[in-house]
């Protein structure tokens, strides 16, 4: 009994608490540990990456651009002399006029047809849209000197051009093809519808670029169709439209050359005209690669400055222009420390 009433009572007493983890050392101030310090680099060089194989290219080329520059300037029979004289002259200069309102009169001509044979072949209409698909698959399927000859050569196929009220006898303008259709019209009549072909599918690519959602979020605006397309979708193409148009501006300019099967006295016919006289064919041909390279040179100079506009929605800060940087380089190296007044 006494043995029982024994066991009981120290079955009663507390159980001595299991001794607590002791939690791991972080290594902060706080657990008692001493703070690690870090690495001192104030020792260490800083050593610019190496590129030999971007200098060993830089070199061959700067000597191939020599070497060229060099040939040009040394090898007589370039006849520079020559170039500067025919560079300016008269004849030179109206040929040059006539190139560029070539250029002008079909580009936007072509750009506009362009545009209408776009929306066309956007539209719901079965009959539009193949009437713009034949359009640039004619267009662009032929070349553009047998466009030319052809309608230079119009009055053979039609005698008159009349206008009037279709399947009847009644004409209000009636007129000579041969009359109507001179070298300069025939020109111009072949670059623009050329020019159009290739200009549908560039501002119809532009508009699709588009994303349609920002169409349909307008549209759920209120915002009347009109508006949705001058204030969202043409902004929005034109990044898209503008560097190709620019390009095929720039073919347009060189492609006024293939008007010399016609006798039009644009700039390479002009030179031609001179080069068979005087027999300087090489020279004559540089005058007339001169002044391409001028005005493609101009029209690039537009293409940055217009792309560069139409990128304000697409980038936060609009990158330096070329003379904005050579300011910025100039006031950067130009900078003097002045001195406090004391």
């Amino acid at each position: 009994m006494s043995s029982a009433a024994t066991t009981v009572a120290q079955s009663q007493q507390p159980q001595p608490a299991p001794p607590a983890e002791t939690p791991p050392k972080t290594g902060r101030p706080e657990d008692g540990a001493a703070p690690r310090q870090a690495p001192d680099y104030s020792s260490y060089r800083v050593v610019a990456a190496k590129h030999p194989w971007r200098w060993v290219g830089t070199a061959v080329v700067a000597l191939g651009v020599l070497a060229v520059a060099w040939s040009l300037a040394t090898n007589p029979r370039w006849e520079w002399g020559v170039v500067a004289q025919w560079f300016t002259a008269q004849s030179v200069v109206n040929g040059l006029v006539e190139t560029l309102k070539l250029t002008a009169i079909s580009g936007i001509l072509g750009f506009v047809l362009g545009f209408i044979l776009a929306l066309m072949r956007l539209s719901a209409s079965p009959l539009l849209v193949s009437v713009s698909w034949t359009f640039s698959w004619i267009f662009r399927s032929t070349p553009l000197l047998v466009q030319m000859l052809l309608w230079y050569n119009l009055g053979y196929l039609y005698e008159k051009i009349s206008l009037g009220i279709p399947f009847t006898d009644v004409r209000f303008f009636e007129v000579q093809t041969t009359t109507l259709i001179s070298q300069f019209a025939a020109a111009v009549l072949g670059l623009t519808l050329n020019q159009a072909a290739y200009s549908a599918e560039i501002i119809r690519g532009g508009i699709l670029s588009v994303d349609q959602g920002q169409l349909e979020a307008a549209a759920a605006l209120g915002i009347p169709a009109w508006r949705r397309s001058t204030r969202i979708v043409l902004p929005q193409a034109m990044r898209a439209i503008l560097p190709t148009a620019f390009n095929e501006i720039i073919g347009l300019v060189k492609g006024t050359s293939i008007v010399y099967v016609l006798a039009y006295s644009e700039l390479f016919y002009t030179v031609q005209v001179i080069y068979n006289r005087t027999q300087q064919v090489l020279p004559l041909l540089l005058v007339a690669t001169l002044w391409y390279i001028v005005i493609t040179s101009v029209l690039s100079v537009f293409q940055y400055y217009i792309e560069r506009h139409y990128s304000k929605g697409a980038v936060r800060n609009l990158p330096l222009t070329p003379l904005q940087k050579a300011r910025k380089l100039f006031a950067t190296h130009a900078a003097v420390p002045t001195r406090r007044n004391s």
